[in-house]
């Protein structure tokens, strides 16, 4: 619509429904039930679309589903002529958005700039028939403005955290000096300003918006990480990283500084790497534990917190995705009264998810479940929990020695990671206690030759070891966007080689939706390979085992590799052959 020709009126309540009557999307009884309610002092300052978004009203074009804010916002755009878009916080430079107009100026015409470039603004608008404003942006700005229609409930959201967080870098900012660079390059700065403190309230704000930032957008992990003029924040969500926003280096050491002070780390320590957990609750009550690690880099100290929610931790495991014959197989080994599970995969897979899920299932009150980690992921109630001190000389191997004196039935090792810890879990194992613990392979059967190498003789394992698990995060498609596509053969047999599977009739293609942010992928779960050790597994474990006769024989017994794992989920369209090959390694059966 031409904003010269434009009509300028102001969106309320009653024309908003008097047109979507016309458009033929609600019944009039539907709109003399939304005017004849009466709204509390809150609902009668929401914006008319919210508000009638609140009461789900059926969408008469789309039978069975209700008009929700995103189905009126495409509504509204289309009769406004203007293009719908969808505010992602993590696309948009805040501290450039909030300098082009005053919060004022936004909050009065209930607009927010989305989209900055050398010649145009790009503003998003709750009111999409008055334009009164653009004129005087225009001239302030010297920059064309287009203007945009996005959901009211985000505009309102984000336009007070965007400017409340521009405020406390702003303010922060004009307490630090010219540079803070420290560690590689020192430079001596006369007259500069102090830095600013960590516990100064602009510094507080900055971390508690970034905490409930990575709240919201599902983040696993927040790395802060320092560079020459400015600091990096960046989340990783369902396995990706992605930038989220830039600080002035000065103020990224103060973060730094102030999450060190409440992870009960030594702030003026900075040579030396550091751990440190969190302990804080989300807006709806939920607990949630951060571990906090720092590392010195050339530019400060780079700070990784890995964010352990207790839903994501503790999940079923049809959540998990362990189910049908892997499920089976699981349970029988971990349901032994004696013996070593060992589950495998590198970092990041999943492992301490699967252990915290099946301790909890195995702690009823007729059982000891204890457990020596480094560290502690979370704290859970159900078992008792030892952490490693290297300080003190209380590592794994000594952990365990001495949870074999607190008459335990089932006991946790967080890690097999030499000689040592694997003989005093082993001689846990065979003395009558049901042991489980990780190793860092890319396989089920490498878990073997690993204790081997690591010097376990042969036949402790074959005496002990009950099974070895593998497992690997792979992302789900959103079930709110995904569309079927045609089966690529080649690619389908290079998923499941050396099987000759036959593929389904269609596999799904990632999208991409506001759910999903526009990835195509909402959510992870597991692909799991499961090597119980039978007896004839059993006889293959010498001092020279035959890796590849070991993987043979086992997939012969009915293991399925990580990569026909996949392709099961790939085959009930939970995800696509490119996400499991990025993941899952190739299978090698050829000596």
């Amino acid at each position: 619509m031409n904003d010269a020709v434009m009509v300028e009126r102001l969106l309320d309540l009653r024309n908003s429904l008097d047109e979507l009557m016309a458009d033929g999307r609600i019944l009039q009884t539907d709109a003399n039930f939304v005017a004849g309610q009466s709204r509390t002092r809150e609902q009668a300052t929401m914006h008319p679309l919210s508000y009638i978004a609140s009461l789900r009203l059926d969408d008469q074009m789309a039978p069975g589903k209700p008009l929700d804010e995103q189905r009126l916002s495409e509504w509204m755009a289309d009769k406004a002529g203007l293009e719908l878009v969808h505010i992602d916080p993590l696309k948009i430079n805040a501290a450039d958005v909030t300098e082009v107009m005053s919060y004022a100026f936004a909050k009065r015409h209930g607009i927010l700039c989305v989209k900055l470039t050398s010649e145009t603004i790009e503003v998003a608008c709750k009111q999409p028939f008055m334009v009164d404003w653009v004129p005087q942006l225009e001239h302030v700005a010297r920059r064309q403005v287009k203007r945009v229609f996005a959901m009211p409930s985000d505009i309102e959201r984000y336009m007070v955290e965007f400017y409340t967080l521009s405020k406390s870098i702003s303010g922060a900012s004009g307490m630090a000096g010219p540079s803070s660079v420290t560690n590689f390059e020192q430079l001596l700065e006369l007259g500069a300003l102090k830095d600013p403190e960590a516990n100064d309230q602009h510094i507080v704000n900055i971390v508690d918006w970034l905490l409930q930032y990575a709240f919201d957008q599902r983040a696993s992990d927040i790395h802060i990480e320092p560079r020459r003029e400015v600091g990096r924040m960046r989340f990783r969500i369902d396995g990706i990283l992605h930038q989220v926003y830039e600080l002035p280096a000065a103020i990224t050491n103060a973060v730094t500084s102030r999450l060190k002070i409440l992870g009960r780390m030594n702030v003026a320590e900075k040579r030396k790497p550091q751990d440190g957990r969190i302990k804080t609750k989300r807006p709806d009550g939920n607990e949630v534990e951060l571990r906090l690690s720092t590392l010195p880099t050339a530019f400060g100290e780079k700070l990784v917190m890995r964010i352990f929610d207790p839903e994501v931790l503790l999940r079923s495991f049809s959540e998990l995705g362990l189910t049908g014959d892997d499920y089976q197989r699981w349970q029988s080994m971990v349901s032994q009264p004696h013996g070593i599970v060992l589950v495998t995969g590198p970092t990041g897979s999943g492992k301490t998810t699967t252990l915290y899920s099946s301790l909890k299932q195995l702690a009823t009150s007729e059982v000891n479940v204890s457990t020596i980690e480094d560290p502690i992921e979370m704290v859970e109630e159900a078992f008792n929990q030892t952490q490693v001190q290297q300080n003190i000389g209380l590592d794994f191997a000594a952990g365990v020695r001495t949870l074999m004196r607190q008459d335990p039935d089932i006991v946790m090792v967080g890690e097999i990671r030499d000689l040592e810890t694997a003989q005093m879990a082993i001689q846990a194992a065979l003395t009558g206690h049901l042991v489980i613990s990780t190793l860092h392979t890319n396989d089920a059967p490498t878990g073997i030759t690993r204790l081997l190498d690591l010097g376990v003789p042969s036949y402790l394992l074959r005496s002990s070891v009950l099974g070895i698990m593998a497992q690997r995060l792979v992302r789900m498609l959103c079930p709110h966007c995904k569309e079927e596509t045609a089966v690529d053969q080649d690619v389908w047999q290079q998923l499941v080689s050396p099987w000759k599977v036959s593929p389904p009739k269609a596999l799904y293609q990632p999208v991409g939706c506001l759910e999903c942010r526009n990835t195509g992928y909402l959510g992870r779960q597991g692909i799991y390979e499961i090597m119980p050790l039978s007896e004839t597994l059993q006889a293959l474990i010498d001092d020279k085992c035959d890796l590849m006769e070991l993987r043979k024989l086992s997939m012969r017994e009915g293991m399925r590799t990580l990569r026909l794992s996949g392709a099961q989920k790939v085959a009930q369209g939970l995800t696509t052959i490119e996400e499991v090959l990025r993941v899952a390694p190739p299978v090698d059966t050829q000596r």
